[in-house]
């Protein structure tokens, strides 16, 4: 386990590291099969399915591998991923990267966004997502970010059920989240 643990780490420094050299455009194409279900442009309209434009490379990459890796498990996504090399994952990385996110729609219900961005900063999610929540370096983009995708995502972080990076830091902060706390952050992001 923990040799497969540094196959993982060494493989992804060095996707990152040498995520200059990648191709935008190879990574359009190779993109094609994820429209499906991450949405034209990376823009998801699939319920429970996350946006990825606009994500930044090295979180792309990261997921990726543990994808690969099996750190991280999904059925739809294992057999994808399965037949990526490394050049597509940079390439992949570059493009998502490259597109404009989605920015948040109107806001329906204010006074949940105000309760979710209370919750945003009572659990320090700006100290690894950014002021902006627009993610750094291997860190998500949350800002803009399907509402339900959200919801989801926070559930798993806090049941233990999502593995692959960043588990440890997300369960910590997930877990004391109440189902009244997740529902309002997630609004309160979905809406940036």
């Amino acid at each position: 386990m923990r040799l497969a643990s540094l196959g993982v780490v060494a493989t992804a420094i060095l996707l990152v590291s040498s995520a200059q050299g990648a191709d935008v455009a190879a990574g359009k194409a190779k993109a094609e099969i994820c429209a499906g279900c991450h949405g034209d442009n990376g823009i998801s309209q699939t319920e429970n399915i996350p946006s990825l434009a606009g994500q930044l490379d090295q979180f792309i990459q990261w997921q990726l591998v543990f994808f690969r890796a099996g750190a991280r498990k999904n059925e739809q996504m294992q057999p994808i991923v399965e037949q990526l090399n490394n050049d597509d994952i940079r390439n992949l990385g570059a493009y998502f990267a490259s597109l404009p996110p989605f920015k948040g729609g109107k806001d329906d219900n204010p006074d949940l966004s105000e309760k979710g961005k209370q919750a945003a900063a009572g659990r320090r999610c700006a100290s690894c997502h950014g002021d902006t929540f627009a993610g750094t370096k291997a860190v998500a983009r949350i800002a803009g970010q399907r509402e339900e995708y959200l919801v989801k995502a926070l559930h798993d972080y806090k049941s233990g059920q999502r593995s692959g990076g960043a588990q440890a830091a997300m369960a910590d902060v997930a877990y004391p989240l109440s189902d009244e706390e997740i529902t309002a952050l997630a609004h309160y992001l979905s809406h940036l």
